[in-house]
């Protein structure tokens, strides 16, 4: 298997050199020259696998001669041994029609964590035997960041610089990372918005002077490795609703669009997906680029949903690209006019060509806020602020009534209690084995929004590269 980058200019890679790199030098992320393909049978096979089973199933394509089945095999089971459901990603009923898939029973509560856990160890794998020092710089809106921070602290040949912005994530998001006080672990808060620390991570990697100091790689899911991670749950959940004999729905709560994405290579690889619902929050720009093909940047609102709270969203070049014939240089101008004016149109063929598979929901407060208190009321269960936005859409979507619809549960309720009291009226409870996140002594740097600030504190503390 090998991989091109979006905007065709950077070196075709192998899966390891995939992983390792992050970015592509080209300021592209990288994704397959081609997509693997499943039968009916293969798909019908995995009705009685395990989680891992599936997993290896879904990803043995992707990695080519990286990784051996056997390999695969223990990575996926050292990291789904960590979660503390045993299904990893159960499914919850909630009516006829609807039904949750629960992507936080890994350590830090958050779907992040069924990608991350295993990236971490990818890493490790790769770097056995090197003397290469990774250089991790990435940002996040609340939930990359600690399920980061958990599966690479304390790592041999890892430093983790992890960018949040102050004050706009909740405040177990913000102390599941700021009270690792491992040494390879920095957490930097940043005065701004979540797209302003993801720009300066696009920056430090495009930057040839400060990138060429250090051998830089990236855990936001513009590392290939960590959409990889997440096709496998829509298969797992798929198949037992009845694929690939009955179509299935998925309502996604989406920021930067790598979870969908994931359903989009899932349908890609032959899971018959009756369609993808992109669930935004009012910072809609991925409705109205799907709906009308305006994607142009407006101004980030602060809501009790922070992962979604942004206007740029990394992995949608992957979309635009596979959409617009994999034309690496037509890519490349339309987002760098993109990049400079902050405004582009989609392409008829991108617009048409996302018609048949994805449909979109702008998710008002109000209207979160009833989703939250349906769950609660009917359904007998807490879902948090992102997982509701997307239970609105889905409830809310047009579908034919033998489609089941699965919305993703993104986050464990207790990482948004205020929020979640608020429409409930009960508070949720964070599991046992973090009930001590508040007792914890918290360690972080504030810097403003600055490149020259961000880097030199990077630059003080990272290993050079050899």
């Amino acid at each position: 298997m090998q991989y091109q980058s979006t905007r065709g200019m950077a070196p075709v890679l192998d899966f390891k050199g995939a992983t390792l790199a992050g970015l592509a030098s080209d300021g592209g992320l990288y994704l397959p020259t081609d997509w693997p393909t499943l039968s009916q049978d293969e798909i019908a096979a995995m009705a009685g696998l395990s989680y891992v089973d599936t997993a290896v199933a879904v990803m043995l394509p992707f990695v080519g001669d990286a990784l051996s089945h056997e390999e695969l095999t223990a990575l996926c089971t050292r990291a789904y041994g960590r979660f503390a459901h045993a299904a990893v990603t159960p499914l919850v009923q909630l009516d006829a029609h609807h039904w949750l898939l629960e992507l936080f029973h890994g350590p830090t509560l958050a779907f992040k964590d069924v990608a991350l856990q295993l990236l971490g160890l990818f890493f490790e794998r790769f770097l056995t035997g090197t003397t290469t020092q990774l250089t991790i710089v990435g940002a996040t809106s609340g939930d990359t960041g600690s399920a980061a921070i958990d599966a690479l602290a304390g790592r041999q040949g890892i430093d983790v610089f992890m960018l949040h912005p102050q004050g706009r994530v909740s405040d177990v998001q913000r102390r599941q990372m700021t009270t690792v006080l491992a040494p390879n672990i920095h957490n930097i808060a940043i005065d701004g918005s979540f797209d302003d620390a993801q720009a300066l991570v696009k920056a430090m990697f495009n930057d040839r002077a400060f990138a060429g100091r250090f051998t830089l790689s990236a855990v936001n899911s513009i590392n290939w490795a960590r959409l990889m991670a997440q096709i496998v749950y829509y298969f797992y959940a798929a198949v037992r609703l009845g694929a690939p004999h009955r179509h299935v729905a998925f309502s996604v709560p989406t920021g930067n669009f790598g979870d969908v994405f994931a359903g989009y290579v899932a349908a890609r690889m032959g899971l018959p997906i009756a369609k993808l619902i992109v669930a935004t929050n009012i910072n809609d720009i991925l409705h109205r680029a799907l709906s009308t093909g305006d994607y142009s940047v407006g101004t980030v609102t602060p809501t009790t949903a922070p992962s979604m709270d942004i206007q740029v969203s990394s992995n949608f070049e992957r979309l635009l690209f596979d959409l617009g014939g994999r034309d690496g240089a037509a890519l490349a101008a339309q987002m760098q006019q993109f990049e400079a004016s902050k405004a582009m149109r989609l392409s008829n063929a991108q617009l048409q060509g996302a018609a048949p598979l994805f449909a979109s929901d702008r998710v008002d407060p109000d209207d979160m806020a009833m989703a939250l208190r349906w769950a609660y009321e009917h359904a007998g269960g807490m879902v948090d602020p992102h997982t509701a936005i997307a239970l609105c859409a889905a409830r809310r979507a047009d579908l034919p009534g033998d489609v089941p619809i699965v919305t993703l549960a993104t986050a464990h309720p207790a990482k948004f209690r205020d929020a979640v009291e608020r429409a409930t009226g009960a508070r949720p409870v964070l599991p046992s084995r973090i009930g001590d996140l508040f007792d914890r002594e918290e360690r972080y740097a504030t810097l403003p929004a600055t490149f020259a600030a961000v880097t030199d504190y990077i630059g003080a503390r990272a290993t050079p590269a050899a």
